[in-house]
């Protein structure tokens, strides 16, 4: 079949198109440096014709509030118009656990906007939902930063390689629409503030990781279990110490 993945030149969709590539499918990556714009629309019609199915793991450029919102309403808007005229049959999205818990952050209040979008849309969809990215250990910290220090809460955190992400995500998509989520974590559970430590320690960061349970994520005061799957989600085989070890 012929699958398009929006945001397939980044760090997930690049990964997913080579997947599916594997499996016999026709991948395409769509993303503004091939011409595929979903904020204005431009190249939309033409890279959906013949398409059965769209995975969306585009991502906002920009954190900030009002900018983040702006990018998901507007490109998941003209995304789903541009399906619905192509005839698309599945549309697949990739978003947060705990998207839902987490709505004191701009950031989230954005992808929840997002997902209200696609089950309104008449499309029959999947929603992928992931615990935060090995990769997204130095993002996390950054924006937790004052000076010399991170302050994260001690919260429960399971995270996952990017490798399984995108196994999930490929898996979803060409299986039928489940009109619900699917949630993705890695297996094994760390308490935040140390997960990031051990990321910044294994790359000589000199910063300091404190502890604190009012230190906000990315705009939302956390609670014990609120970046935590519920049970039955898809468990990844990468291990953060293994993948922690091939960064050396």
């Amino acid at each position: 079949m012929k699958v398009v993945v929006i945001g397939g030149t980044g760090l997930i969709g690049s990964k997913v198109v080579a997947r599916l590539g594997e499996h016999g499918h026709e991948a395409v990556a769509a993303a503004p440096s091939t011409g595929v714009n979903t904020l204005t629309g431009e190249g939309l019609a033409e890279v959906l014709k013949g398409a059965s199915v769209v995975i969306d793991v585009s991502n906002s450029p920009s954190f900030e509030d009002e900018a983040v919102m702006d990018f998901f309403r507007t490109s998941t808007t003209n995304l789903l118009k541009a399906e619905t005229e192509a005839g698309v049959t599945h549309h697949v999205a990739l978003s947060v656990v705990g998207t839902e818990r987490l709505q004191d952050s701009g950031y989230f209040r954005a992808k929840q906007a997002q997902e209200e979008l696609i089950k309104a849309s008449g499309i029959p969809y999947s929603i992928v939902h992931a615990t935060q990215f090995f990769e997204f250990v130095k993002a996390i910290a950054d924006a937790a930063t004052e000076g010399d220090t991170v302050r994260l809460a001690p919260v429960k955190i399971q995270p996952v390689s990017s490798d399984d992400v995108a196994a999930t995500v490929g898996r979803t998509a060409v299986a039928k629409p489940i009109n619900g989520v699917v949630e993705v974590a890695g297996p094994d559970e760390f308490r935040l503030d140390q997960l990031i430590g051990k990321g910044l320690a294994a790359k000589n960061d000199p910063r300091t990781v404190v502890a604190d349970v009012h230190a906000p994520y990315f705009g939302a005061e956390l609670k014990e279990t609120m970046l935590l799957p519920a049970p039955g989600a898809h468990v990844g085989e990468a291990r953060f110490s293994d993948w922690l070890g091939q960064q050396q």
